[in-house]
């Protein structure tokens, strides 16, 4: 995560050849993107953007 309000989401079970997913603060739902932090546990789901696969509705678990 970064200071600009985005940030990577690393998928469980992916190898290591997957990217992590992305996703932007305006996708987080019922958590601030200053509360999230580094290794915490979330759910989402996976959409499709111009630049590739991103992280939709990301809700900390």
């Amino acid at each position: 995560m970064n200071e600009k309000g985005f940030g990577f989401i690393k998928v469980d079970g992916s190898n290591d050849g997957d990217k992590d997913l992305f996703f932007h603060s305006n996708e987080l739902k019922n958590i601030s993107f200053t509360e999230l932090k580094e290794g915490d546990k979330v759910s989402f789901e996976i959409g499709d953007s111009p630049k590739g696969p991103n992280a939709l509705n990301v809700s900390k678990v």
